[in-house]
């Protein structure tokens, strides 16, 4: 079997540039390496409503907005299936057999549970569908024998626990049906975890830090403008801190060389800029201004790309619909193999 390679999204709203170097800059570069046999992304709306049960609404109207945001980042969706993880039943059931397989102390024990827990503060509120995400993870990555996951490190415990399942779904029915997955971790480690604008968390959509991929010129910039640096760099020749400072963080996952060759030729790459900062004499203003200049490059085309896409939206929500049957013939196959492994295939009872 060559490269299956799943990764998805959450359907809360736009994605923004913390999406792009976290996981769709990997994705376009896989897509143009083409060394895979099949490449899905899913738009994981049946997650997203184990903490948004009473905002349906708001999932639905983002499942569109999220196929564009991909689409318009150069998705190609002759290369990649991109399909709505409701429209494959097969999932829920897989879903229900791996619960078997998993105790409530590995869960509470997942760090990665245990951070969006205290992002989300549920205390006595938190639904069950929410304490069981990362089951309901390893059900969409295990049931298209994904052995490729492109994931940020803050994700890594979600794609141990699939590991985890596949060996005890081993170890309980004696059968090798289940790949085992990978991770593929990004190249430059500022992008594993890019911080917000306002410097204090992770860039999320519920904290309203983030600079999507959708928003216009003005928008860019009036946030880049904003952004949080070194608190203490109050004079343009005071010394600045670059660690914790949010425009070194983007520029450290945004910027090159060719950068500053277009933008800020006096200094050669991204060390000089921060050498010059550390040491005093560099304003924040002028940081920003040239954060502001890459991030426009970079968003321009894409901004574009969307404003033609968004004249065609029912051809996307057929492409997404079709892509979701294809998506349900692979789990169901999959589904199939392990039902026979486990003995619950009972249509081996039926007459001939």
């Amino acid at each position: 079997m060559g490269k299956i390679i799943l990764t998805g999204d959450r359907p809360t709203g736009n994605l923004h540039i913390g999406h792009y170097v976290g996981s769709i800059a990997n994705r376009l570069k896989l897509q143009a390496e083409g060394n895979f046999d099949k490449f899905y992304i899913m738009i994981a709306d049946t997650q997203a409503l184990t903490d948004n049960a009473d905002k349906v609404d708001k999932v639905r109207n983002n499942i569109i907005q999220v196929a564009l945001d991909y689409l318009s980042a150069g998705i190609d969706p002759k290369k990649v299936n991109i399909f709505i993880q409701s429209q494959v039943p097969e999932l829920a059931e897989m879903t229900m057999y791996f619960m078997n397989l998993v105790t409530v102390a590995r869960l509470n024990r997942n760090p990665t549970v245990k951070e969006e827990l205290k992002q989300r503060d549920f205390a006595n509120t938190m639904p069950v569908g929410f304490m069981c995400y990362p089951i309901s993870q390893a059900s969409d990555i295990l049931a298209f024998n994904a052995n490729c996951v492109p994931v940020g490190e803050d994700q890594l415990p979600m794609l141990e626990q699939a590991r985890e399942i596949v060996r005890s779904f081993h170890n309980a029915y004696g059968e090798d049906v289940l790949v085992m997955p990978e991770p593929l971790l990004p190249d430059n480690k500022s992008c594993a975890r890019l911080v917000g604008t306002d410097g204090k968390l992770k860039m999320s959509k519920s904290a309203g830090n983030c600079i999507y991929l959708k928003d216009e010129p003005e928008v860019i910039k009036q946030k880049i403008m904003g952004a949080y640096t070194d608190p203490d760099h109050i004079k343009v020749s005071d010394p600045g801190k670059v660690e914790g400072n949010v425009v070194f963080a983007y520029l450290d996952a945004f910027a090159t060389d060719e950068s500053f060759a277009k933008y800020l030729p006096e200094y050669k790459n991204l060390d000089e800029l921060k050498d010059h900062y550390r040491r005093g004499g560099l304003g924040d203003v002028k940081i920003k201004l040239f954060l502001n200049n890459v991030l426009q490059e970079l968003l321009a085309p894409i901004r574009e790309r969307r404003r033609v896409l968004e004249q065609n939206i029912d051809q996307i929500y057929e492409m997404l619909f079709e892509n979701g049957r294809q998506a349900s013939k692979v789990a169901s196959e999959t589904l199939a193999r392990m039902k026979a492994a486990m003995g619950i295939d009972y249509s081996q009872f039926l007459k001939k």
